[in-house]
């Protein structure tokens, strides 16, 4: 794609890299056959060339965002799964982003949508605060159908169960079973240490019965991921700061074979970091170390081994690839595999390439859109004939939950074939007799 920076532009390292990820577009439009809105919609401006066109021109004219340009940006999911499907290698990720930010910075939006997201920036990256938030919520969702706008959505999706915080996530070491045989940091997250402190539980367990000692971190805390895809740099960087100090602190002082994240949405926004401070000399260096060392859990399990797996479920586990995970780290086949060493009959989803319409606050802020998406993947899913369904993203989890099966982390699975618990979500399903 041709474009028309001025040299006065071009000498912006952000604009210097818009140019280059434009130039490197070819209008060949695969992107379009994979992408989630275009697919529901059939709009160009709703596809990720008809977007790339769209902030070409905004950012080349040096222009205040439209109204049509932040609606159709908007809509975008982040899902990222036109870059699996670009043969050109076009980073869409990191246009989108660059393109939300010169939103945030040029556009005001009408005054209930700016306080929404004012609400959502403010609480979400916040445990105790938005576990406050969750239990109003609670005792106002009866009261749903009175409240205006998508207050009536937030309120509606308030869970029916709010699970009391876990001493797991507090700060503090977490020793081995026996010798000890590596040493990790694992980002205990945000909303979900509140939504489901399950999984961080049982990848503690998984990975100290591996001889692995974990580390949670004093002053880790948000990845930064849902303040940075909405444009809020200024308070996404800021979160990341905060992370890479707690974790270069242990890095220096006792050493971290990698750094677990659990959740792929958070993951692959740490894997970012490096990225994301490519220009701060102070911070370049050690922001790079961190996203080298940055691993999701399936991808560090797959290296050590499950080790001894008690015994073989048998259950017929629909797999749902998180689009953060097979698009954004291009993990694929580890969960897959380590759900299938451990017995579990591993079931294809139909269309797993589509997201499911989570998104991180995409459900939140756009839920029409999200709702289409969220059922078209429950009939998939369905179409599996499994018992339940294993994904390795906490919205992904939550979104999916809506459905008649249960939904489970993949880590609380393999904790289970180990050793561990049956699964909360499990508890009161029906499942076939496991075989030694």
């Amino acid at each position: 794609m041709q474009t028309n920076f001025s040299l006065v532009q071009l000498a912006d390292a952000n604009i210097a890299e818009a140019n280059q990820i434009l130039r490197n577009c070819v209008h060949c439009g695969f992107c379009t056959a994979t992408c989630p809105t275009y697919v529901l919609r059939g709009d160009e401006l709703d596809s990720p060339r008809g977007r790339i066109y769209l902030i070409k021109q905004m950012l080349e004219g040096g222009e205040a965002a439209t109204a049509r340009v932040v609606r159709h940006v908007d809509r975008c999911l982040s899902c990222l799964s036109c870059m699996t499907t670009c043969p050109s290698g076009v980073h869409y990720m990191h246009l989108v982003d660059h393109a939300r930010e010169h939103i945030e910075e040029t556009y005001t939006r009408p005054f209930a949508e700016r306080k929404l997201r004012d609400l959502l920036a403010w609480i979400l990256p916040r445990p105790n605060l938005f576990r406050l938030a969750l239990i109003g919520a609670w005792f106002a969702k009866p009261f749903a159908a009175l409240v205006p706008g998508r207050l009536k959505g937030l309120l509606s999706m308030a869970p029916s169960h709010i699970p009391s915080p876990s001493p797991v996530d507090r700060p503090q070491i977490h020793e081995t079973e026996g010798v000890r045989k590596g040493r990790v940091a694992l980002l205990s997250g945000c909303a979900q240490k509140v939504l489901s402190p399950s999984i961080n539980e049982a990848t503690v367990r998984l990975l100290n019965r591996r001889g692995i000692e974990v580390v949670v971190a004093k002053g880790a805390g948000c990845c930064g991921a849902l303040t940075h895809h909405m444009g809020r740099t200024g308070d996404s960087h800021a979160q990341a700061v905060a992370n890479i100090a707690a974790w270069t602190r242990e890095i220096d002082g006792r050493g971290l074979d990698a750094i677990i994240i659990n959740a792929s949405g958070c993951g692959t926004t740490v894997k970012d970091y490096g990225f994301m401070f490519r220009g701060d000399p102070t911070l370049r260096d050690k922001a790079e170390l961190v996203s080298s060392l940055t691993r999701d859990i399936s991808e560090y399990l797959v290296d050590i081994g499950l080790g001894d797996v008690l015994s073989r479920k048998l259950i017929p586990v629909a797999y749902h690839a998180a689009c953060s995970l097979q698009h954004g780290q291009k993990v694929t086949e580890a969960p897959k595999q380590l759900l299938a060493d451990a017995g579990f009959d591993v079931r294809a989803v139909p269309e797993a390439h589509l997201c499911c319409g989570s998104a991180g606050t995409y459900n939140l802020l756009q839920p029409e859109l999200a709702m289409q998406l969220r059922d078209r993947k429950l009939a998939n899913i369905g179409r599996t004939g499994a018992s339940v369904v294993a994904a390795g993203n906490i919205g992904c989890i939550q979104q999916i939950a809506a459905g008649e099966m249960p939904v489970v982390h993949t880590v609380e699975l393999l904790d289970w074939a180990t050793g561990g618990p049956l699964p909360e979500a499990l508890e009161n399903v029906q499942l076939p007799e496991p075989a030694t």
